[in-house]
């Protein structure tokens, strides 16, 4: 199996005390920020942290999670003993942003794509969306395949095998959430729930939803593209369908979307880029094309067109 983790970071199992991502909880960790967008860490272990979030400790600790996983906020750049809340999340969760009360499906597809597609601290999250390939399987097939891509990944690294299966665990049913039984927190609607990626077809038995996706905005589609584009081939001009569709960490792969749907929305990108990136199908070489002269800031302004 190849490894996939995010641009040189180590594998990441755990963290998230076994909670998948929850609707507001990126905001209860965003707002957290104190003057110059910074977050003290001890904001998360402090005695008064149960009373300031509104939840038990070990939730408490998932936020805390989820907000670095999903680029809310991050050690780079931060003064010791703190996190700095990334530009990203300014522009997304402040009181006057794009989504100040994190209900857009765009934030919650935003949130997806660093999970699955960069894998930032989330190694079996970009592990199942890229490298499980069946269209349908069960827990106990994930398990056996991620303890084997975890030994390729540090042969050194001793993993228990109760912690891969609490991770996918969590993994899985931050999309396709229990329907019944354990507390209301168990089966409340998680975060990523609403995106139709995965369903549970039985009990444990799992399949990807692939298909168009009518809540993916083509703006988040496009900052997609461009993200992948600038890791996977940074020196290129062009990309092909194949790659944007098929190749590990693109936005078909991530997003589960059918080869039609993809071609519609790369057709759709020249208007929408206002021609930084064009789309052309010649002699039956599809390819999207960039004009790095028009890129400056195009990422910033997808993810803007993504909450219109």
């Amino acid at each position: 199996m190849k490894k996939i983790t995010s641009e040189n970071a180590p594998a990441h199992f755990s963290g998230h005390e076994t909670f998948p991502l929850r609707q507001m909880w990126l905001k209860k960790a965003y707002d957290q920020a104190k003057s110059g967008g910074i977050i003290l860490k001890s904001t998360f272990t402090d005695d008064n942290a149960i009373a300031e979030f509104g939840v038990g400790k070990n939730m408490v600790g998932a936020i805390r999670h989820w907000a670095l996983a999903c680029n809310v906020m991050t050690d780079e750049g931060a003064p010791p003993g703190a996190y700095r809340v990334t530009e990203a999340a300014n522009a997304i969760l402040s009181d006057g942003g794009l989504d100040p009360y994190s209900e857009n499906p765009t934030t919650a597809w935003y949130a997806h794509w660093w999970l699955a597609g960069k894998g930032h601290r989330s190694t079996t999250w970009k592990w199942l969306f890229n490298n499980v390939t069946t269209p349908m399987f069960s827990r106990e097939e994930l398990e056996a395949a991620l303890t084997e891509y975890a030994r390729g990944l540090d042969s050194n690294r001793k993993l228990a095998p109760a912690t891969l299966s609490r991770d996918i665990d969590t993994c899985l049913r931050g999309y396709a959430p229990r329907s019944a039984g354990g507390s209301p927190e168990e089966y409340a609607e998680p975060m990523l729930g609403e995106l139709g990626l995965i369903s549970e077809e039985r009990k444990g038995h799992f399949a990807f939803r692939r298909g168009p996706k009518a809540t993916l905005h083509d703006g988040m589609f496009a900052y997609a593209l461009l993200d992948f584009w600038d890791s996977a081939a940074p020196g290129l001009s062009s990309l092909a369908f194949e790659q944007i569709a098929f190749n590990e960490g693109s936005p078909g792969r991530v997003f589960k979307l059918d080869e039609d749907s993809i071609a519609e929305r790369l057709q759709g990108l020249e208007n929408l880029t206002r021609g930084a990136l064009t789309w052309t199908d010649t002699a039956g070489l599809k390819q999207v094309h960039r004009d790095n002269a028009k890129t400056k800031n195009l990422s910033e302004r997808m993810i803007e067109k993504a909450y219109a």
